[in-house]
């Protein structure tokens, strides 16, 4: 009977041991970090007037997939009426955003949005902005992100040397 509890006994703890060493069931899915140092800061794309910088957070913009990025815009800037065919998602990490809807820039119709704000854009829907002072705005969605003016003289990749 001795030789059958220790048996159990040790039976028991091989079984608690082996419990606690097996990998878990469901894996952590892939993780990434961007500290605010670490952050790469280039010239925002073409489609956007020169001035404004970006840093790509997860993702790529111009691929189908979830994306995350930082547009960092001096004070004054404007986005001209514009539409994109998927919803963007607008995080404002510093500084002034105003957001506009239409077809037509009116900086006496739009809405002010603080830093810690947040904000969506439906697809397809006219909308423009301009900030006060330097900002920064986080925006995120799903790919490929693409920004059709409405006035395609507004599109300096097409008007400008970017």
């Amino acid at each position: 009977m001795k030789k059958f509890l220790v048996l159990m006994a040790t039976l028991a703890i091989a079984g608690n041991a082996s419990a606690v060493t097996k990998k878990p069931v469901h894996p952590m899915p892939d993780h990434g970090m961007s500290l605010p140092g670490d952050m790469k800061w280039g010239p925002a794309p073409a489609v956007f007037q020169a001035g404004a910088e970006m840093a790509v957070l997860q993702g790529n913009p111009g691929s189908a997939g979830a994306y995350t990025v930082r547009l960092k815009m001096p004070d004054g800037y404007r986005i001209m009426p514009h539409w994109h065919p998927t919803t963007e998602n607008i995080t404002v990490i510093s500084g002034t955003f105003h957001l506009g809807a239409g077809p037509k820039f009116d900086d006496a119709a739009g809405s002010e949005m603080p830093a810690g704000s947040f904000g969506f854009v439906g697809p397809h829907m006219q909308h423009y902005a301009w900030v006060t002072g330097e900002t920064v705005v986080q925006v995120h969605g799903m790919g490929p992100f693409k920004l059709v003016y409405v006035n395609p003289a507004d599109d300096p990749s097409k008007t400008a040397v970017h």
